[in-house]
């Protein structure tokens, strides 16, 4: 998991990426894509934008090629999934909340087809118009079914321009929304029934795909049917195991956030390390803290409180984040799925924090009181 951010202004696709919040990758990482592509000797499978190794270059890095890694993970995950893209399979990536599934999903997409916004987001409110195409009404109305009232959404934009379609936590919209891939997935076409002729039928082009993703801890909301499943290849992301991994991770991270929220002061290492080695008690990755949270505890939140952190000590004080802004930021974190958190927290600070040796820790336990409740 990766996703630093150094382009500001006008960017190599002429997009003014100066006040956007989170530009896409093919936008972020313009300039290594193009360098990337114009270099490019290797064999592309039909439809890709670029060769099988030069996508796995862009997403795992080069430092002789001056390509920045973007994901950090298994290299072997990242060979499995182009793999099965470049087959009739979908990709499905299936993790834990905030092991990067979805960034991943999105550098992808961008190094195979250029492109990663063609994108469903699932939820109980998706509907079948929003994975395939809906109509201009106005239009529908006066001209009666045409191919210029048409709307295309992502999927049918994906089939008939050949590019890789994402679709977010699937497993959140219901069953019937989910099987409307069936025929998409196995028969590559997709059937426009008021259309007459050739415009009722949209036939997928080389280099379609889709890449879903899912939690697991969403198992059992909305289960996939095995007919769907059979369609997908499976592969789980997996939390940062190694410290050292996940501090580098989160320092690069949040210290990209804090230069674009404009936060001067630099990063403190040693309130960084007391973070990351909370996330890592509380979500018993190393097993000392004792108290294991409900809630997830994942990269991607640390990052955020992180983040948090240093705005907090920069826009209040004028100084970096301290030991207590990790306090005081991270009960928002902490207390989402069970009001029981707030208290296993609460003893962490108290009985833990003491155990670790360090001013930093020091001055987090003695903030504990910062605690709402």
């Amino acid at each position: 998991m990766s996703d630093n951010d150094d382009n500001t202004g006008i960017d190599s696709t002429g997009i003014d990426t100066a006040d956007l919040q989170r530009p896409p990758a093919e936008v972020r990482y313009a300039d290594e894509l193009n360098r990337l592509r114009a270099a490019d000797t290797g064999a592309r499978p039909p439809g890709w934008w670029l060769s099988m190794d030069a996508a796995r270059r862009f997403i795992v890095g080069d430092e002789a090629g001056g390509i920045s890694r973007k994901f950090v993970g298994d290299p072997s995950l990242i060979d499995r999934s182009l793999v099965t893209l470049a087959t009739s399979r979908g990709l499905m990536l299936v993790g834990e909340p905030g092991t990067a599934k979805s960034l991943l999903s999105e550098l992808i997409a961008a190094a195979v087809s250029g492109v990663s916004t063609l994108t469903v987001q699932g939820g109980a409110a998706t509907t079948e118009d929003q994975i395939k195409y809906s109509w201009n009404y106005a239009l529908l109305v006066s001209e009666g079914p045409s191919p210029r009232s048409l709307v295309p959404a992502p999927m049918l934009r994906g089939m008939a321009e050949g590019r890789v379609v994402r679709f977010e936590e699937i497993t959140r919209c219901p069953l019937e929304v989910q099987d409307s891939l069936l025929s998409l997935l196995s028969e590559r076409v997709l059937a426009v029934p008021e259309l007459t002729g050739r415009d009722g039928m949209v036939f997928a082009r080389d280099g379609f795909n889709v890449i879903a993703t899912a939690n697991t801890r969403d198992r059992g909301v909305n289960e996939m049917s095995a007919a769907l499943k059979r369609r997908f290849n499976f592969e789980t992301v997996f939390p940062i195991s190694d410290f050292t991994t996940e501090l580098a991770l989160v320092e690069q991270e949040a210290g990209a956030l804090l230069r674009r929220s404009g936060v001067e002061a630099p990063q403190r290492r040693d309130v960084l390390e007391v973070l990351v080695h909370a996330f890592r008690d509380l979500r018993g990755g190393s097993g000392r803290g004792g108290e294991r949270l409900s809630t997830v505890m994942s990269t991607a939140e640390a990052v955020s409180v992180a983040h948090a952190v240093g705005l907090r000590g920069w826009f209040l004080r004028r100084e970096p984040g301290a030991p207590a802004d990790i306090v005081a930021c991270l009960a928002g974190t902490a207390a989402k799925d069970d009001a029981e958190d707030l208290a296993r927290l609460r003893r962490y600070l108290e009985q833990q924090a003491p155990r670790r040796s360090g001013a930093a820790w020091s001055e987090l336990h003695g903030a504990r009181y910062l605690l709402p409740g």
